[in-house]
C-alpha cells in the first residue's frame, strides 16, 4: 500500500448545471448492485422523499433481510417475479409476471409521485426478452423531470448505459462462493 497525502484543496469545481432526476445504473458481475441501490433508497427515504422499490426477480412473499427492514421503515419492497429462471416452473409465466410488473413500475415512474423508483434486477427480464427494451427506454425518456430511476442487474443493455447519467460497474475480484462458502444470511440475502 502506498501512503498518500490527504488533499488540502477541493479537487473539483461545484457544478453549475440544473438539478433534475437522474438515471442511475448498477451493473457488472460483482456483488453489491442491489445493496447499493437499497442504500440510495434509504438515503432518499431518510430525507423524507417518496420512494418505490420493485424487484423483478423476487417473489412477492420474499422475506430477505432487506424486505424485513424496509417494511419496518414503512417502505415495502414490491416483488414482481417468481424467482430466478432456474427455479421457475414456467418460464412463460415468469415473462408474464415481468410484463405485468413492468406496467406497475412504469406507472409509478410516470406518475411523478415518487422522487426515486428502484428497478432492482430489471436487466434480467430485458436480456431474456420478457420486456421490450424500447418501452423501458421510452418510459425513462418520458418520466417527469424530477423523478430519479435506479436500475440494477448484470449485463445492462448498452442503450440504457448510454442514456444513463451515472453508471457503476461492480467488478468481481474475489467472491467467497467461488471458494465453496455458501451464501450467508444477512450478507447475501
Amino acid at each position: 500500500m502506498q501512503i498518500e497525502t490527504p488533499p488540502t484543496v477541493k479537487p473539483y469545481e461545484k457544478p453549475e448545471g440544473e438539478r433534475r432526476g437522474l438515471i442511475l445504473v448498477n451493473t457488472g458481475e460483482g456483488k453489491g448492485k442491489s445493496t447499493a441501490a437499497f442504500g440510495l433508497a434509504l438515503r432518499a427515504h431518510g430525507r423524507g422523499k417518496p420512494v418505490r422499490i420493485y424487484q423483478f426477480m423476487k417473489v412477492p412473499t420474499a422475506r430477505f433481510g432487506e424486505h424485513r427492514m424496509f417494511e419496518q421503515l414503512g417502505l415495502p419492497i414490491i416483488g414482481l417475479g417468481d424467482g430466478f429462471s432456474w427455479k421457475s416452473q414456467d418460464l412463460e409465466q415468469s415473462g408474464q409476471l415481468a410484463r405485468d410488473g413492468w406496467q406497475q413500475a412504469r406507472a409509478a415512474i410516470l406518475s411523478g409521485e415518487f422522487f426515486l423508483v428502484v428497478l432492482d434486477e430489471i436487466t434480467y427480464p430485458l436480456i431474456y426478452g420478457w420486456l421490450a427494451l424500447d418501452e423501458v427506454l421510452q418510459t425513462l425518456r418520458d418520466r417527469p423531470k424530477h423523478v430519479h430511476v435506479m436500475l440494477t442487474g448484470r449485463r445492462c443493455p448498452a442503450e440504457i448505459v448510454e442514456m444513463a447519467d451515472t453508471v457503476t460497474e461492480m467488478t468481481k475480484i474475489k467472491h467467497a462462493f467461488n471458494a465453496g462458502i455458501p451464501a450467508q444470511r444477512g450478507i447475501e440475502d
